[in-house]
């Protein structure tokens, strides 16, 4: 325990059998530790909980991102090992009606998962992207609308999360009209027209700031 103990209490009382191996605990020994009603508490494939510890809010999505690389501490990890996006990204930041019923990310190299319920995606992720939420690397709310969107996800969906987050101030008009850009042309728009995109999302959810927030997205628009 002297040497699981601290490495799970920065990982929301969470540890990876291989972390637990880098620590020096023997394969028998963490057996004998994650046996039925013992100190760890198996919550997936490799990755257990530890007994008396709060359990964390998103505990299996927290569980689901360790796997990824199981022998690098949370502390240490970068984008490489993967950004948490899409549904359950906007379930962290409360956006949104979507259920997050998969654990989405997104990674800038292919990869595969053998678990049903998560989905990996192979994409270019910029620093202004993402940022640490919860102790998490989340996208920020125009990169998960964006995404939404790229796949064909209900368009008043992304519109919500779109809302939800200027609302909030989770993120900012002039972020949205450089992530929506992208999306315009296949909307009927003029290509690149990212406040046009915003706007025509805005107008699926009939928000009354929702001028504010154009004005506020036409002068981010003249200063590009």
């Amino acid at each position: 325990m002297s040497k699981l103990a601290p490495i799970a209490e920065d990982q929301w009382g969470l540890i990876t059998r291989r972390q637990a191996e880098l620590a020096g605990v023997s394969p028998a020994t963490l057996q004998r530790m994650s046996a039925d009603g013992s100190v760890l508490e198996r919550v997936a494939h490799g990755v257990y909980h530890l007994a008396g510890a709060p359990a964390p809010d998103h505990l299996l999505l927290r569980a689901a991102w360790l796997q990824l690389a199981p022998g690098t501490f949370a502390w240490d990890r970068t984008v490489e090992e993967g950004v948490v996006s899409h549904r359950p990204a906007a379930s962290l930041y409360g956006l949104g009606h979507l259920p997050a019923d998969r654990h989405e990310f997104t990674l800038p190299v292919r990869r595969q998962s053998r678990r049903p319920d998560v989905r990996l995606l192979r994409r270019t992720l910029n620093d202004s992207d993402w940022i640490l939420l919860r102790g998490l690397p989340v996208t920020r709310p125009a990169r998960i609308a964006s995404d939404l969107l790229a796949d064909h996800e209900d368009p008043e969906a992304a519109a919500q999360v779109a809302a939800d987050a200027l609302r909030g101030v989770h993120d900012y008009a002039d972020n949205f009209v450089g992530e929506l850009a992208p999306h315009a042309a296949k909307l009927g728009l003029r290509r690149g027209d990212g406040v046009g995109v915003l706007r025509w999302l805005l107008d699926l959810v009939g928000n009354p700031e929702t001028e504010h927030w154009m004005q506020a997205a036409r002068r981010a628009d003249k200063r590009r």
